[in-house]
């Protein structure tokens, strides 16, 4: 089993910050920050525990801010010399995110400092909600900045509907102002900064799916085969959902005119197995056709009614009256996120977003 996330907070970490700013702010009172910070810890979950180690440091260190933020920032690592590091700042960044909503400038410059040793995504948050106007004005500063890390912390810090984070409801009803982030970083270097990119942009989908669409659409023509790559990745629930705009922007937009066939060899799937899918699929028109197949697995839910799930699974360019064997073997294998039961289930063909063929199995739990 994999090590539970929220052992990455563990008491050595308190101790650790502890260390560090005991070397920077000689009043710090060590002791009282241990004792606070470590109060049942390992009883927590992730967030619990950095909460707990945040408000540990607002009573430890000075209530002037200005002061703290210039103990946060000696602490942090400069040069050879090492520092705060890791998940150690993510109390941190809540500390500043808490105490420094009253400093903007200052706060933000600091969040700026600490993104290279630990993301400051969930921190930058607060400010834009409080003010994002001139939250803004700074983080489209960031676009320009040397380090990749900080580039993402322009882009990844103002997603709408950043996971884990709180959400932005401002910018889930009218995203136009963080376009001319994405559209600075579309062609970023660093794959980190691009992927970045197209997860805000599939977050605006879900709201806002006519604007994602005429976005990919503008800035698709001559694309390189790594802005097309973000672009993609940026509409895939767009695409998964048939949207006709996204489809054609992709070249999936053409009359389809296949036959789909599904033949499962797996009619029975014990939980735990595999579900193995066969597919044929023939171009019956008389010019080439480009596809998309994807495959939606029906899960049954705990009061007999089923969900779908939506999978995806390749694309090719079929000529006139060729014919495209495919083979698919889908795990129905514990996961942190659903929870499965027994009984009959479904799985849908999906080519260019239209059903094309489907089959039922039967899921056994035993």
């Amino acid at each position: 089993m994999p090590e539970p996330l929220k052992n990455l907070l563990h008491p050595r970490v308190v101790v650790e910050i502890a260390d560090q700013l005991s070397l920077h702010a000689p009043g710090f009172e060590r002791d009282r920050f241990l004792a606070s910070a470590g109060n049942g810890l390992e009883s927590l979950e992730l967030m619990q525990r950095s909460l707990q180690i945040r408000d540990a440091l607002v009573e430890a260190l000075p209530g002037d801010f200005p002061a703290a933020a210039g103990v946060l920032q000696a602490a942090l690592p400069n040069g050879n010399a090492p520092g705060l590091n890791g998940w150690a700042l993510l109390p941190v960044s809540q500390f500043v995110a808490v105490r420094g909503l009253g400093d903007f400038e200052l706060s933000l410059s600091l969040l700026r400092r600490l993104t290279p040793h630990f993301t400051g995504e969930f921190a930058v948050r607060p400010f834009i909600h409080k003010d994002q106007g001139r939250a803004l004005a700074t983080i489209y500063r960031w676009i320009e900045d040397d380090d990749p890390h900080v580039r993402r912390l322009a882009s990844e810090g103002t997603r709408p509907r950043l996971p884990w984070a709180m959400r932005l409801p401002k910018l889930v009803h009218d995203p136009r102002p963080i376009l001319a982030i994405l559209t600075a970083l579309l062609d970023d270097p660093e794959e980190y900064v691009r992927r970045s990119v197209a997860n805000s942009l599939n977050d605006i989908a879900k709201d806002h799916p006519d604007l994602v669409v005429e976005f990919v659409a503008s800035h698709i023509r001559g694309a390189t085969r790594e802005r097309l790559r973000l672009l993609r990745h940026a509409s895939r629930t767009l695409l998964k959902q048939g949207h006709r705009g996204a489809l054609a922007n992709f070249g999936f937009d053409t009359p389809l005119r296949v036959t789909a066939q599904l033949a499962l060899a797996t009619p029975t799937v014990r939980f735990g197995a595999e579900l193995v899918l066969g597919l044929t699929v023939r171009n019956t028109g008389g010019s080439p056709q480009r596809i998309m197949i994807d495959y939606a697995v029906h899960h049954r839910k705990a009061n007999g009614s089923t969900s779908p799930k939506v999978f995806k699974w390749t694309t090719a360019t079929l000529e006139p009256g060729a014919t495209f064997e495919l083979k698919k073997h889908h795990p129905m294998r514990p996961i942190t996120t659903r929870h499965y039961y027994g009984g009959a289930h479904r799985v849908v063909i999906m080519i260019n977003g239209e059903p094309a063929a489907e089959a039922d199995f039967e899921l056994a739990m035993s």
